[in-house]
């Protein structure tokens, strides 16, 4: 670079920097930025042409101006002209006005190119850097399109200076980071990669940086590059410090470009010829052996450096992972840091050392540092340190010290930070399972891990338990035993009342003979811990209780004394509630033969993945409506979720609670297929989903099934005596009115308007299929039940749905059923589609349906006075707030299914508010995760003139409009 003469001090600048610091307020030192950049305006615009100097200094000004935080639209060209000037300071300064102001879109762009283009051509080695810094700088793809061709041949030519190959290498790097599609290297292959051999270490350690990049994308290449990068670092490795003596750090020879190397060797495989080889290895024993030597330094710079290099020869050694005595000299020096005194160098040696724990050939060197990984677990002050050795801990365990590593961990957990307790707990589990050989000692790890860190078990860490117990017969009696001795403690964890009450009501039974845990003595262990749950797990309870009366007949008067007091069957939460009287009736209705096959022992389940292991997994690594879901994820081994959005405000969750359940005609159903059916319509929501309606499982228990066998379950009044339903249909609606008989082509919508003012009934039915639907809404959250069966005797081929959580088979006269869980996150005016597709006779079917989602699902009545709701109607009087309607009758002008349509719509009907008493007021909130939109409605019929006056008012516009559409077609 040229030295700066004394003339090119620009004093004005100075002065002007000096105004700026002295100023003594916000105020004073923006008054002065507006004088200087008035001042500047006018001499840019002045008919006087300035002087490269002026113009330097006034580009310079508003540079700094522009540092300082405050915008500037002006001064670009002069910046451009600066660039064609012949003088140093001048060019520089208008480069680095363009670097910093200049962005990628600039129309700017091809005058600064062609200028660019001037300097790379002049052969001025310090004006061809400051083009090659200003390309760098900017990296906009038109930059890359203009210079991408020229920027290799500059590098590889053998005339360019050595400071302009360092810079056109890290200005080729930056544009193959921005624009990798228009750098090609093509025929400058080979000769880029040639400049790991150049004389100038500059050179190669710019170059080098250059092909670690392109050989990541592109390893073929460049893998000639291999044995001069080995070459190239033997030369490094072997030199004494006064060898380089200009690229020596603290008597570390060329410390960046040994590190550069040995990174770029970890993109290749070890290499083939032999004699390469040798001299990789012995380069990496000579960086070995140079770390067991006293240092030349106290200064840390020097031990930096030192360490820098021994940890790049490590990772290199442990990518090749064929060396036995390097991997194991490698853990032996890691070992020796696990005790230094400086902080980093512990995290990384455990840090390496877990990679290193994977290896067969250093699993066993690295299983001897355990007791000095445990101290470092039990008294290391820095938390990072602690997770990293709880790390280590899990990648050394094996079969031979699991019950010790687990333990330990188990004891840290008492006091660990709070931050990585949740990982802890997965990775005890995971080794808890992965090395259990006794099952009893899992069994008591998990119950000991709940009692520890209750708070940070996820269900994932419960619901394998309880899988493991259920599919192990020889522990499932101590699991029942040690769980009950659990819930014995004062001070119980809910999770443990959870495990608790499932394995107690599936395999209590097996430890009922011993007075001290008689069926009465666990059934009101478990209930004292009853209120003190949440709603999620009393209904566990709930479902374990009727259980218990199938398990333990002598406890059925006392279990149906507690579902039918107060507290549960008028519980406020409709799930109680619900599940109390499903129960009640039926430990009331059902026999003991058909209460044992309901309520017999889940099967075993598939072996598969822990889903705890896919847990750690992911953690170590404005709505809308349209019931498109990807593919469920696993949760647990008891049920499986989908989560998705929607197209138009609502947030879905589709969960897989029901397999297809055959029900075979002309014979009573056997008990197998009854515990088919039931395992998944009862038992699998004592856990996770709340239970179906009693109609949908006590029709199977009736007089022998014909060919129309309700198979969804959805007579509202089925005596259990009753006779079969007639062979008209061969799947039933409850709800009075028949499902429409739709084609297979478009969107049906047929049935989406009847459901506006309810819940439950057919949505869709043909020939071939019926879909039922059953759904219930609170706040802004909402379940729904589809339900899908198949009519004919003939089965349907790859049946699919919203997601592949439906079996892609169902048999003739069988049935499959989907729960969907909505949550409205803002209001909406789409519904969700729904998508079927199966073949039937090989015929491919497809059926897209709208749901019936809308956006009064989601309101809240709300009980108002008179005056409070006129008061509220005048507030919104604004024309956007109110949407009205004028429409001639479609149905009966009856007062009382009027009244049943208000309601059904979800607001609350006010009485004796509107001045007429022929005119109906309703009022509601809207619910939704964003906001809540108050919504007031008036209804006025002319009985006379078969006519209706509709009006609807709320605070927001879309809403009033779309309930006003919605509500008109219902009367």
């Amino acid at each position: 670079m040229p030295a700066v003469s004394k003339g090119d001090g620009m004093r004005g600048l100075a002065v002007f920097i000096s105004d700026i610091r002295n100023c003594k307020s916000k105020e004073a030192e923006i008054k002065r930025i507006n004088k200087e950049l008035a001042n500047i305006r006018s001499k840019f615009k002045g008919d006087k042409a300035l002087d490269g100097y002026s113009k330097k200094k006034y580009v310079c000004k508003l540079l700094f101006i522009f540092l300082l935080g405050h915008d500037i639209d002006f001064g670009h060209m002069e910046a451009v002209n600066l660039l064609s000037s012949n003088k140093y300071t001048e060019k520089q300064i208008g480069y680095l006005f363009i670097s910093v102001l200049v962005n990628s879109n600039s129309e700017l762009i091809r005058l600064i190119n062609n200028a660019i283009k001037n300097d790379l051509s002049s052969r001025n080695p310090t004006f061809m850097c400051l083009a090659l810094h200003c390309i760098a700088n900017v990296g906009s793809r038109e930059m890359a399109e203009a210079f991408a061709g020229e920027i290799p041949r500059i590098l590889v030519a053998g005339d360019t200076m050595d400071s302009v190959k360092q810079s056109a290498a890290l200005c080729l790097l930056r544009l193959y980071k921005a624009s990798p599609d228009l750098v090609l290297m093509g025929e400058w292959t080979s000769r880029v990669v040639h400049l790991l051999n150049d004389q100038h270490m500059g050179v190669v350690t710019a170059a080098i940086s250059l092909i670690t990049c392109l050989s990541s994308k592109n390893p073929d290449e460049f893998k000639t590059c291999v044995s001069l990068a080995v070459s190239r670092l033997s030369r490094i490795v072997s030199s004494a410090s006064t060898d380089l003596q200009d690229y020596t750090y603290y008597f570390v020879p060329a410390p960046w470009l040994s590190c550069k190397l040995l990174r770029l060797l970890q993109c290749y495989p070890p290499p083939e010829d032999g004699a390469v080889k040798g001299r990789l290895v012995e380069c990496l024993e000579t960086i070995l052996n140079k770390a067991q030597e006293p240092p030349k330094s106290k200064k840390v710079q020097h031990s930096n450096a030192k360490n820098a290099i021994l940890f790049e020869a490590i990772s290199l050694i442990i990518h090749y992972d064929s060396e036995p005595n390097l991997l194991v000299r490698a853990c032996n020096q890691l070992g020796q840091f696990l005790q230094h005194r400086e902080t980093n160098l512990r995290y990384l040696a455990l840090e390496s050392m877990c990679t290193l724990a994977s290896s067969e050939f250093s699993h066993e060197a690295v299983k001897t540092h355990i007791e000095t990984v445990i101290n470092a677990l039990k008294t290391e002050r820095d938390v990072s340190v602690r997770q990293r050795a709880a790390d280590l801990l899990y990648a050394m365990c094996d079969r031979s010290n699991a019950k010790q590593i687990v333990a330990e961990m188990l004891s840290y957990l008492e006091t660990a930070d709070y931050s990585i307790r949740e990982e802890m707990v997965l990775k005890v589990a995971i080794l808890a399972e992965k090395y259990a050989v006794d099952y009893s000692w899992y069994v008591d790890t998990i119950l000991n891990l709940i009692r520890i860190a209750g708070d940070y078990v996820s269900e994932e860490v419960w619901y394998r338990v309880i899988q493991i117990v259920i599919n192990r017969d020889d522990v499932q009696g101590y699991a029942a035993k040690t769980v009950f001795e659990a819930l014995q403690a004062p001070a119980c964890h809910e999770n443990m009342v959870k495990v608790g009450g499932y394995i107690l009501g599936e395999f209590g039974n097996l430890i009922a003979g011993d007075p001290r845990s008689s069926p009465l003595v666990q059934f009101n262990l478990l209930h004292s811990k009853f209120h003190l749950c949440s709603v999620p797990t009393r209904a566990l309870l709930l479902s374990a209780y009727i259980k218990f009366i199938n398990l333990f007949p002598e406890t059925k008067a006392t279990i149906q004394e507690v579902l039918r007091s107060d507290s549960q069957i008028r519980n406020s939460d409709v799930e109680l509630q619900q599940r109390a009287v499903e129960y009640l009736k039926l430990s009331s209705i059902a026999s003991t033969d058909v209460l044992a096959t309901v309520l017999e022992e889940m099967p075993p389940f598939p072996e598969r993945e822990s889903s705890i292991l896919a847990k750690l997994k992911k953690k170590k690594g404005p709505g809308a409506v349209s019931v498109e879901l990807e593919d469920g994820k696993e949760r647990g081994e008891l049920n499986e979720l989908s989560d998705f959005q929607c197209g138009t405000g609502i947030g879905c969750h589709l969960s897989k609670s029901v397999r297809p359940q055959k029900i075979l005609t002309n014979r009573r159903p056997s008990v197998a297929t009854l515990s088919y059916h039931c395992y998944y319509t009862i038992v699998v929501s004592l856990a996770l989903s709340r239970p179906l309606s009693l109609s949908i499982f006590l029709f199977v228990f009736q007089s022998t099934p014909s060919p129309s066998a309700d198979l969804l379950g959805l007579r509202s009044a089925a005596p259990v005596s009753g006779t079969a339903p007639s062979a008209g249909s061969l799947l039933v609606d409850v709800f009075s009115e028949a499902g429409p008989a739709a084609s297979s082509a478009g969107v049906n919508d047929d049935g989406f308007l009847r459901f506006v003012c309810k819940n439950n009934g057919v949505l869709f039915e043909n020939q071939l299929l019926q879909i039922g639907i059953k759904s219930e809404y609170r706040q802004n959250l909402g379940r729904m039940y589809l339900f899908y069966g198949n009519k004919t005797s003939v089965q349907f081929v790859s049946f699919s749905t919203i997601t592949k959580t439906v079996e892609p088979l169902v048999e003739g006269g069988a049935q499959v059923q989907q729960v969907i869980n909505i949550e409205c996150l803002t209001d909406f005016i789409d519904a969700p589609l729904l998508n079927i597709k199966f073949r039937y006779g090989g015929a491919l079917q497809n059926i897209s349906l709208k749901l019936p989602v809308t956006i009064n699902k989601f309101f809240q009545p709300t009980e108002m006075a008179a005056a409070d709701f006129f008061q509220r109607w005048k507030q919104l009087s604004q024309p956007q707030q109110e949407a009205q309607k004028i429409f001639k009758a479609s149905h009966g002008m009856d007062t009382e299914v009027l009244k049943a349509k208000l309601l059904g719509l979800g607001t609350a009907l006010l009485e004796n508010v509107d001045p007429n008493p022929e005119n109906y007021v309703c009022a509601g909130v809207i619910q939704t995760k964003a906001q809540q939109v108050g919504c007031l409605l008036r209804l006025e019929p002319n009985a006379q003139a078969q006519m209706y006056r509709l009006t609807l008012r709320s605070s927001k516009d879309t809403v009033s409009q779309r309930v006003c559409d919605l509500l008109a077609e219902q009367f």
